[in-house]
């Protein structure tokens, strides 16, 4: 949690109180609410002791319903805007190289604004899903095209099967994310990101399509561990779901969580791409 300013600010806000709960003061029975209202009646306090306990809806905390519905709606974006950016960069190569280009840094800039913005912003989520699906639209027609046809389809598939099986690994408890397992996929994050930055300008100046290791052994191992680190991130993207849900975190971070998950989601279909296309050209 420590290394990720989002859920900084969760853990934060949990000390505090959510909602306004946590800074109550603590008067005693007889003062603070009777003197805000007015006196309570016998009838009235059985009322409202056989009343249901309220739910995370009732008090404006995010549920796991909430995560789950705003994932499909941005998933639902990365579609079909990838579907317009494929057909786009099938029709005119320039303009699908500007979506991948354009979505690639628009999506770096948006990230980090999302990230460390005080407040969550609910337009900039979705606009990173628009920049976001033109930029995958893109780059899997230059992968369709380049090797072949059922690659993408092949990646797609990949995808949607280690995150059935993350999700299993994880609610089963065959993976479990602690302190220790979230610093070290942190620190490997930051580490592959860095050296992603660097392969990529090295393969823009050198003219090769993957980087360090062209499609040989060193170029497969590359892949293999990115796509290893992206797929063990998908567990940090579940703890850190549950976490919030535990926590009673806002309602408007289920935008902020669904935001993630598909952020991660993607980089594994773009690392599983990456994978299946050197192998293909080996």
């Amino acid at each position: 949690m420590a290394s990720n300013p989002v859920f900084d600010r969760i853990e934060k806000d949990s000390r505090s109180g959510y909602a306004g709960f946590g800074n109550a003061p603590q008067q005693g029975y007889g003062q603070g609410y009777p003197q805000a209202y007015g006196p309570v009646s016998d009838a009235h306090l059985q009322d409202m002791y056989n009343r249901p306990s309220a739910g995370p809806l009732q008090t404006g905390r995010v549920t796991m319903d909430d995560v789950v519905v705003k994932t499909l709606i941005l998933f639902s974006i990365v579609l079909a805007t990838g579907a317009f950016g494929w057909i786009v960069s099938d029709r005119n190569q320039a303009l699908g190289s500007m979506f991948w280009m354009g979505g690639m840094i628009g999506t770096l800039i948006l990230g980090l604004v999302i990230a460390f913005k005080k407040t969550i912003s609910v337009p900039l989520i979705l606009a990173y899903a628009v920049l976001e699906g033109l930029f995958v639209g893109a780059v899997s027609n230059f992968f369709n095209d380049a090797f072949g046809p059922g690659l993408v389809s092949t990646a797609v598939v990949a995808t949607l099967a280690t995150f059935a099986g993350m999700f299993l690994a994880y609610k089963s408890g065959l993976i479990k994310v602690t302190s220790k397992f979230r610093r070290i996929i942190t620190l490997a994050i930051f580490g592959y990101a860095i050296f992603a930055v660097v392969n990529f300008i090295f393969a823009m100046i050198s003219d090769t399509p993957f980087g360090f290791g062209g499609t040989g052994g060193l170029g497969i191992a590359i892949s293999l561990f990115a796509v290893g680190l992206a797929s063990l991130s998908l567990a940090l993207d579940f703890d850190s779901i549950d976490q919030a849900v535990r926590s009673g975190a806002p309602a408007q971070y289920s935008w902020l969580l669904a935001h993630g998950l598909i952020v991660t989601l993607v980089w594994l279909y773009i690392e599983f791409l990456r994978l299946l296309a050197r192998l293909r050209s080996e």
